[in-house]
Formats: C-alpha cells, sequence, structure tokens
C-alpha cells in the first residue's frame, strides 16, 4: 500500500493488492459488498478486481459466492523464497525417510504461519496428508510457536513456548488439527531471525517427542547452515 499521502503509480494495482490483504487478514470467505466497503470502492469496483484475481487463481469463490485467498498465493510464496525451499527439501525428504512421517515447510506471513511445502511417506501403511497452502495462527501449533522461538522474550508469552525456547524444538497436539501431533523446529536466518521452520505431524500417541525433536533441530540447522 502507499504511504500516507502518496499516490499510488497504478490504482487498480493498488486495489487489487489492498484487497488480498483484506482477504489474507480476514482469513474467513468475504462477500463482494464487504470487500468493497474494506477496499473503499463501488460494488462494480470490486467485483472487476475480484474476478481479475480470480481468473490468475489468488483469489477463490466459494459455493456461496464470497471470496478468500486462493492457492495462486501460494505458487507465489514458492517463488520468493526458493532458497529457503531448495535447502529445505532434502531435507524434508531425510525426515519422511528417517522418521517415516510427514515433514513439512512452514513460513510466516503476517499474523499466520503458512505451509509451503510438504514431503508424505510412500511406503507407510498410514500417515497424515498435509498440503501447501494451510494457514493458520501463528501464536497456535507447533510450527507457530518454532516460527516465533528466535523473537525475543515477552511478558505474555505462552508457556509452551517459553519451554520449546529452552529446548529449541516445539511441540503440540491437536491445536490446529484435532487429534494430530506435531513437532517442530525454527530455520534461522545469518541474523538470527526466522526463516521458516521445519515440522512433521503424526496421530501415535506414543511417540516421544524428546526423540523427535532433536532430530527437527539437526535438519533446520542444516537448511540455516545452508542459507548463511
Amino acid at each position: 500500500m502507499a504511504d500516507d499521502g502518496e499516490v499510488p503509480a497504478s490504482q487498480t494495482l493498488d486495489r487489487g493488492i489492498r484487497v488480498l490483504e483484506h482477504l489474507a487478514t480476514t482469513r474467513t470467505p468475504q462477500s463482494i459488498a464487504t470487500v468493497a466497503a474494506a477496499v473503499g470502492v463501488h460494488r462494480s469496483v470490486a467485483y472487476r478486481l475480484l474476478r481479475t484475481l480470480e481468473a490468475h487463481r489468488l483469489v477463490e469463490r466459494d459455493a456461496e459466492g464470497s471470496y478468500g485467498v486462493g492457492l495462486g498465493v501460494v505458487g507465489l510464496s514458492r517463488a520468493v523464497r526458493r532458497t529457503l525451499q531448495a535447502a529445505a527439501t532434502p531435507e524434508l525428504a531425510r525426515l519422511v525417510q528417517q522418521l517415516g512421517m510427514t515433514a513439512f515447510l512452514v513460513v510466516r506471513d503476517g499474523a499466520e504461519a503458512v505451509t509451503v511445502n510438504a514431503v508424505e511417506p510412500r511406503d507407510s501403511p498410514a500417515h497424515v496428508a498435509f498440503r501447501p497452502g494451510n494457514r493458520h495462527p501463528v501464536e497456535l501449533g507447533a510450527t507457530g510457536q518454532a516460527l516465533l522461538i528466535p523473537e525475543p522474550p515477552a511478558d505474555d508469552d505462552r508457556a509452551e513456548l517459553v519451554a520449546a525456547r529452552a529446548r529449541g524444538w516445539a511441540s503440540s497436539l491437536g491445536e490446529v488439527i484435532p487429534g494430530m501431533r506435531a513437532v517442530a523446529a525454527p530455520v534461522r536466518r545469518p541474523d538470527g531471525s526466522a526463516a521458516g521452520a521445519l515440522a512433521v505431524i503424526f496421530v501415535d500417541q506414543t511417540v516421544d517427542a524428546g526423540v523427535v525433536g532433536p532430530v527437527l533441530v539437526t535438519a533446520a540447522d542444516r537448511v540455516s547452515d545452508a542459507l548463511g
């Protein structure tokens, strides 16, 4: 969005970006009228913007005619973070082979954690299917905690995050998907900030997270080294 008082070079592009920002922030399908009001344009203008974005798969329409962020945005995210993905993909495959669990890469998008790549076991009789594009609030789940581990501690940090920082990896049960367990560790940029997080998701309640966690840390550290 243009700075206050600055006229954007392309008003149409500026409006389209604001539509995407609104849909990403709300996280729930929005009617054309709601989008128009949020962006400050006439309903007919909002309709044209949404249809154009839909044609490029950047937004998608549900059965009720409301709009949400489309999977095309995930593709753009992949391209922007291609270096991270290139470094992480071999480690995801290694985690699948070593642990027999679905492994995935998550990055932060504002207040959300977004899955941008996932690798599933090929020879497992049963595993959790997890697809790119999944989003959830960054404060929830092992992946969200892992993305927050490198940040400075705050007085209102959850006890789970405090514990995750102390050991270097995070775990959760049912916070994002009911009944599912996850373990995650942060991938760090050279400056120490979170570039993303590697995670595994599974159902088996007998698995010792204390064994899986260090495996994730080792894998995430290798990706961090590749980025540095």
